[in-house]
């Protein structure tokens, strides 16, 4: 995760909380936590992909979505 991008995310967040935010840093705002969003979406994904579930019994019972995407 980029430093930058969540203390600037963070600096627009604390100035809209006290002062407000013009148009363009609200637009900037919103662009910024889109991005934020893709990157934690993709990483998740990725620690997902590691997954795999037992059963009591031993038995592997990951959900089919789960292995399809370590296939990729």
């Amino acid at each position: 995760m980029d430093e930058a991008l969540l203390k600037r995310i963070n600096e627009l967040a604390n100035k809209k909380k006290t002062v407000g935010l013009t148009k363009e840093e609200t637009i900037e705002q919103d662009t910024l936590r889109q991005e934020y969003l893709k990157i934690f979406r993709l990483g998740f994904k990725q620690q997902l992909s590691t997954l795999k579930v037992i059963d009591p019994e031993g038995n592997d019972v990951t959900p089919e979505k789960i292995k399809s995407l370590k296939m990729k």
